[in-house]
């Protein structure tokens, strides 16, 4: 199941009167930045490729790449990124793949927690796509999909905080 975002033209019963952003997937003119951990480095490349062909094709053409040892790492590499005011979202790419042990537990949830830190208290959007999966082949199968939507929803974000802001002004 792909990331569409809701672009039809109906407009459900109680919502006529309210004053509506759009979704925007125009990427042209944004900075993205993608954090990508090195473990499980094939499951992050195929999220890594589908997240740049992705953005490319919705027309982003700034874009960096940092990678960090694992997914424990990703949120620190996030917020010296979001805090440099270099770019209009960011992106997490990473896999961790459930063991025997509760560290599956810990790396999942606390990773997770520290993408979304970052992303309240430095308010850049951050599309997470670390995968948390069972196994290598529920892996490969969501890496490509899942590095898309990621790209999408940066894109998407980028551009409401941008609209947002501006409507505050």
């Amino acid at each position: 199941m792909s990331f569409t975002p809701n672009t039809s033209a109906a407009t459900p019963v109680g919502r006529g009167d309210l004053a509506e952003i759009e979704p925007d997937l125009a990427g042209a003119g944004l900075s993205i930045g993608i954090v990508m951990a090195r473990f499980n480095k094939d499951v992050g490349e195929g999220l890594l490729s589908g997240c740049t062909h992705e953005l490319k094709r919705l027309g982003v053409t700034n874009v960096t790449l940092a990678t960090v040892p694992g997914a424990l790492e990703i949120p620190l590499t996030l917020q010296t990124m979001a805090q440099s005011g270099r770019y209009d979202a960011l992106v997490a790419i990473g896999c961790v793949i459930r063991g025997e042990t509760y560290h599956f537990e810990i790396v999942s949830n606390e990773s997770s927690r520290g993408v979304t830190d970052v992303q309240l208290t430095t308010g850049i959007p951050i599309a997470n796509a670390v995968l948390t999966v069972e196994n290598d082949d529920q892996a490969e199968v969501r890496m490509t999909q899942k590095g898309m939507e990621a790209a999408q929803c940066a894109v998407e974000m980028a551009n409401l905080q941008k609209t947002l802001r501006k409507a505050l002004k």
